[in-house]
């Protein structure tokens, strides 16, 4: 059977050149980067190269960049990190309700330890409001968190009127952009952020690689802490291997970006076209905005069905999809991400995640399309 994954939002393949870079990592060029002979040396200077190169193509200083473990990982250091080091003078922080996990358990986390956290609502179409969040400020506000672009619906928020906000009022401005990098085109030379959080796997990278950019004024208490690595913001030996793997991704990923982004938005549009032909417009809803948003993420509402259900036929018929953020995948609870906009139930309980990448034709959106249109009526005549 012909299998089709259509869930490169959870993670995505590892391209042969990604391989290729980091292979003598791993046989030849084996030491630790923080060993002063011969083996040490040439890690250490992989490491510095991955970082050069990736600060070139984010529009940065190498310096402003922390390898980490994951995207997890990267905006539990930018979060948790900026505010210990503003504290007590600042202890409030603006996110939404729609943000990724790892965010939302990281502010939970500093609510235990007595800070205050504001989250801001979204409209039906995903969209934070720029009033809420000015409203929301206080004087000790030291941090806000808003994702680029939603993990679940793709939906992009305005972060340069966001940091516009944050600098006017002098408060930190931390961006998770895990689902946004390879798909947009990111200059943090002229972005109005502070931290911006990265993970390799998500742009045909390895797994467990993470990049945080932290600017250069910006205050970031560590919370690992052991060695002197990554001028002893992150202690514990760096996984070298994996960062030549995430620089090499990187550079691909940001290689002709724009084609790849009005590409992939070609195959989203084709996608939800010929599924709304096949199965009726009022039977396939498109959940959030229908412009500002990420080209690769469709998150498709099938009316009469549900999501479990949907999914598991999915998986039989050969198609890999999702229910949304794989961290939370295994469960059977509604997102988070769709709750907080507020939908009809019978469209937040059919709501099914499709993700594009590297490797996706329109020839394999064709088949697809088929199979899930397949699927779509059979199961409604059983239900």
């Amino acid at each position: 059977m012909e299998r089709i994954y259509l869930d490169h939002a959870a993670t995505t393949p590892l391209r042969p050149e990604v391989i290729e870079a980091m292979l003598p990592y791993f046989s030849q060029n084996y030491g630790n980067a923080s060993s002063l002979h011969h083996f040490g040396r040439e890690a250490r200077n992989a490491l510095n190269r991955a970082r050069d190169l990736a600060a070139e193509l984010l529009s940065c200083k190498p310096a402003e960049l922390i390898f980490t473990s994951g995207g997890t990982e990267s905006d539990n250091l930018a979060i948790i990190g900026s505010m210990f080091a503003q504290f007590p003078a600042k202890k409030h922080v603006i996110t939404s309700k729609t943000e990724h996990h790892a965010v939302l358990g990281a502010c939970s986390y500093l609510e235990k330890q007595g800070f205050d956290i504001t989250y801001l609502n979204v409209d039906s179409n995903g969209l934070l409001s720029l009033g809420e969040l000015e409203r929301s400020i206080r004087p000790d506000t030291g941090l806000i968190s808003v994702m680029y672009g939603n993990n679940e619906t793709g939906v992009l928020q305005p972060i340069e009127q966001i940091g516009e906000i944050a600098r006017s009022h002098g408060i930190l401005f931390h961006v998770d952009a895990v689902q946004a990098l390879g798909s947009i085109r990111i200059d943090l030379s002229s972005l109005p952020v502070d931290f911006m959080s990265f993970s390799a796997h998500k742009i045909n990278g390895p797994k467990g690689n993470g990049l945080l950019y932290a600017a250069a004024k910006a205050p970031l208490t560590p919370h690992l802490h052991g060695g002197q690595q990554e001028r002893k913001r992150r202690g514990g030996t760096e996984n070298v291997p994996g960062i030549v793997g995430f620089a090499k991704a990187l550079e691909l990923a940001v290689e002709n970006v724009e084609q790849k982004q009005r590409t992939m938005q070609q195959i989203r549009l084709t996608f939800v076209d010929q599924l709304k032909k096949k199965l009726g417009e009022d039977n396939v809803v498109l959940n959030g905005h229908p412009e500002l948003r990420l080209p690769h993420i469709a998150n498709i509402s099938f009316i009469g069905t549900q999501t479990e259900t949907m999914l598991m036929s999915l998986d039989l018929a050969g198609i890999a999809a999702s229910s949304g953020s794989a961290c939370t995948s295994g469960s059977l609870e509604i997102s988070h991400v769709l709750k907080s906009m507020e939908l009809a139930d019978n469209i937040t309980a059919s709501a099914v995640r499709f993700s594009f990448g590297w490797g996706i034709e329109i020839e394999t959106i064709d088949t697809a399309v088929k199979k899930i249109a397949t699927t779509v009526e059979r199961i409604r005549k059983t239900h």
